[in-house]
């Protein structure tokens, strides 16, 4: 067996419109495949990463609580990572800044409580990439 990369993150959602909509303002991310499958799941798209957006609950759907610890994405420079931060900030999104040593991560929350991560590997020389909000 060979694997490439993952496919896609399905997550459960309290309203995957309300989270599409927050994807897609905040992140960037492109609703894709609208009005397949009846609507569900909502496929979203950044780059090469997909996520799908489940009801928690519906006709016939009861989903047991589960937990996601975090998702993780990449910033490929620390401009890029310093962009994020200033992206989030503007959209009013708190999150709170991590040194792990080889990289730097700000951690934040979508409407759902799934925590987000955004990393970069590519560290500044002057130290630290940010702080929260």
């Amino acid at each position: 067996m060979r694997l490439e990369q993952i496919d896609h993150v399905a997550l459960t959602c309290a309203s995957p419109e309300a989270s599409k909509d927050w994807y897609v303002r905040v992140l960037g991310f492109v609703h894709v495949y609208p009005g397949q499958w009846k609507g569900v799941p909502v496929f979203l798209r950044l780059g090469t990463t997909f996520i799908a957006l489940f009801p928690s609950k519906g006709p016939g759907r009861e989903l047991p609580p589960v937990r996601l610890d975090h998702l993780a994405f990449r910033a490929a420079t620390s401009a890029d990572f310093k962009d994020a931060q200033q992206g989030l900030r503007r959209q009013g999104v708190p999150f709170q800044f991590q040194d792990h040593g080889i990289s730097h991560s700000i951690y934040f929350a979508d409407p759902d409580g799934h925590e987000l991560e955004i990393t970069t590997y590519d560290l500044p020389l002057e130290g630290p990439g940010g702080q929260g909000t």
